[in-house]
Formats: structure tokens, C-alpha cells, sequence
């Protein structure tokens, strides 16, 4: 199977359904926004090794994929298609607990920085909203379990970040609000 096809070359794509759109379409930039969060993630994966978190992360990837598609679909109804489920959100809120119960409680915002993987996080989290806000551009009733399911994952990012603090013991910087351009 060759990679390049050349019928991209005058900046349209395909959907699902076989219809041809500019390749600068608002949901071509949702789903590739979608698509840039799930590198990311695979970033933060090749620089971590707690068993727990790769599994986690891995698992997140697949669903990744499946949004993409289900984007990409445009209304078409496909049997045995990729689905997005309850379930998959439940999944993250009960990470998201797991990860809370060794976290001390949150008393400011906290500044984005810290260790390698700290940061990463962070950067998956702030594209995993800019993902959520291109979704909701393009939004119809079949789309809410993605709008919500990219809202927990973000959460869920955030609290990564505040878990890797905690397990490699770097410090959280708080934001006091007091530097200003003087």
C-alpha cells in the first residue's frame, strides 16, 4: 500500500462518506486537532515509566483514534464502527479519583512547570481543550459523549500533572498573582 496518493495535492481530503472537503474545513481541524493531542500524548508516553499511567495513556491513545474517526465519519452509519461509550468517560473519572486520593488539596492555580513529564502533561492538557473547543465549533447532537468525553480527559491531564509532581516529588509553583510588568 503506497502512503501518498496525490489526491490531497490541491488541499481537499476525503471523509468517510466519500465527500471531498477543503482540507482547512473546520471539522478537518477538529479531528486533526484531535490527532495532534493523541502525538502529544504518545510524547508524554516515551518519557514514562509508571506501569499505571503508560496503561492508562495507551488506553486513552485508542480512544483518541476512535474520535478521530467518528469526526471523520460525517454522518454516516457504519455497522461495527468505533464508539464512543459511557464507560470510557467513567474510566477517567475513576483515574482522575485514584489520582486525587494522593494529592493534597488544591489551594491556587498552579503554574505549568516542573519536571519533563509535569510539563508534557500540561501541554497535552492545554491542546486536549483547544481540541474541545474546535469539536464544539463544529458540533451536532451526535457529538455530545465527544465534547464531554475531551472535557474529562483534559481534567484528567490536569490531574496527571499534579500526580507526577507527587510521585517524583518536585514541588507544585504556585501562582500568587503578584508579577507584574513593572
Amino acid at each position: 500500500m503506497k502512503i501518498y496518493t496525490k489526491t490531497g495535492d490541491k488541499g481537499k481530503t476525503s471523509l468517510v462518506s466519500g465527500r471531498r472537503v477543503s482540507k482547512a474545513e473546520a471539522l478537518i481541524e477538529a479531528y486533526g486537532t484531535v490527532d495532534e493531542l493523541n502525538a502529544y500524548i504518545g510524547d508524554l508516553l516515551s518519557i514514562c515509566d509508571n506501569v499505571d499511567v503508560v496503561k492508562d495513556l495507551t488506553y486513552i491513545q485508542h480512544i483518541l483514534f476512535n474520535i478521530g474517526s467518528l469526526l471523520a465519519k460525517d454522518g454516516v452509519e457504519l455497522p461495527d464502527y468505533p464508539m464512543l461509550k459511557d464507560q470510557d468517560i467513567t474510566y477517567l473519572e475513576e483515574r482522575i479519583d485514584k489520582m486525587n486520593e494522593s494529592l493534597e488539596k488544591m489551594t491556587a492555580f498552579i503554574l505549568p512547570v516542573g519536571a519533563q513529564s509535569i510539563s508534557k502533561a500540561h501541554i497535552c492538557r492545554t491542546v486536549c481543550r483547544r481540541a474541545e473547543r474546535r469539536v464544539i465549533a463544529v458540533a451536532d447532537e451526535g457529538m455530545t459523549m465527544i465534547i464531554q468525553y475531551l472535557n474529562r480527559l483534559s481534567d484528567h491531564l490536569f490531574v496527571l500533572a499534579r500526580y507526577f509532581h507527587h510521585i517524583q516529588q518536585v514541588p507544585e509553583v504556585k501562582w500568587d498573582g503578584t508579577h507584574r510588568d513593572k
